[in-house]
């Protein structure tokens, strides 16, 4: 008898611990199932504090990941669906017009189409230079490289816009730069990125800097201007695809809105970093890092963040 209520007992707190820690499982399992399907709000609230309470902490922070990745996407989607049909309906409404004889092909005319289609082109190439950045594909020709030829290229190719404008451009570099270790092309591409940026929010008769500064391992630069500025609640999104403190500007710079993404891309894949200080109208700085010819150690086979390095 005694053995038998022992049993009996053991059987039952068998029971009772397996319900214990098999029904968060079959809870967690339930939730899995719903995500599955596609319902990424789900989450489970569990409050043991063991192994299976970690487990479920690790299941929300990965729903919870999941759940953002699909945002990014269906943003991204959206942004890009939005490009693009801008663009594409001038230059379909123009066509449409041009072959009803309603408009005559002006140079006017064939200039506004030779814009979108450029326009079109810019955007399909930071896409495709965005893409491959955050995939960790992104090719540099890494070499010692000149700042200050670089600087020197890419002032020249901006130059009709600061004219346009009529901006002064100053230039400071620190006694005895180093070469940096980098893509040349890259490099410029940064700079005419910010450059550009710097000019489109910085009003006529206005001031736009670049500082070059070097320690022993990196040399930094800053591209400053006299512009609008940036309200403080914008700029932690500054470098997201897309963004745009001010939406309206969207087709009037003929922005892609990629740029300063692109930016923050290829300074990250050179192993630097990027930031940006600014008050609204006071004017914006962004400084970021690259390393010098000296400082190679910090690149693997695969580059600083897993880029290929030629």
């Amino acid at each position: 008898m005694a053995i038998l209520i022992a049993g009996l007992t053991a059987l039952l707190l068998a029971l009772l611990f397996a319900n214990t820690l098999l029904k968060p499982l079959h809870t967690l399992k339930a939730v899995a199932g719903r995500m599955e399907q596609g319902d990424l709000s789900q989450r489970v609230s569990i409050k043991d504090k063991g192994e299976i309470g970690a487990l479920a902490h690790a299941f929300n922070a990965m729903a919870e990941s999941l759940s953002r990745s699909e945002q990014v996407r269906r943003n991204l989607v959206n942004d890009v669906a939005h490009e693009l049909r801008n663009p594409l309906m001038n230059i379909r409404g123009s066509l449409e017009l041009l072959c009803d004889g309603v408009l005559k092909p002006t140079p006017e005319t064939l200039a506004s189409l030779y814009e979108e289609t450029s326009l079109l082109s810019r955007l399909v190439s930071d896409l495709q230079d965005v893409s491959l950045a955050e995939a960790g594909r992104l090719r540099l020709a890494c070499r010692p490289v000149e700042l200050v030829e670089v600087v020197k290229q890419t002032v020249q190719i901006v130059q009709p816009q600061l004219e346009q404008k009529h901006l002064a451009l100053h230039v400071h570099y620190s006694p005895y730069l180093p070469p940096i270790y980098a893509d040349h092309e890259r490099v410029a591409q940064i700079l005419r990125n910010l450059l550009r940026n710097a000019i489109t929010h910085t009003p006529g008769g206005g001031e736009i800097s670049i500082t070059a500064t070097a320690s022993a391992s990196l040399v930094s630069i800053s591209v400053r201007d006299t512009g609008t500025g940036i309200a403080p609640e914008h700029l932690p999104y500054i470098f997201e695809r897309f963004y745009r403190a001010d939406p309206s500007r969207s087709r009037t710079t003929g922005g892609t809105g990629l740029g300063l993404a692109i930016v923050k891309q290829v300074v990250q894949a050179h192993g630097g970093q990027i930031t940006v200080a600014s008050k609204k109208g006071e004017g914006t700085s962004f400084t970021f890092t690259l390393p010098t010819a000296s400082n190679t150690s910090i690149y693997s086979e695969k580059g600083a963040s897993g880029h290929s390095i030629e």
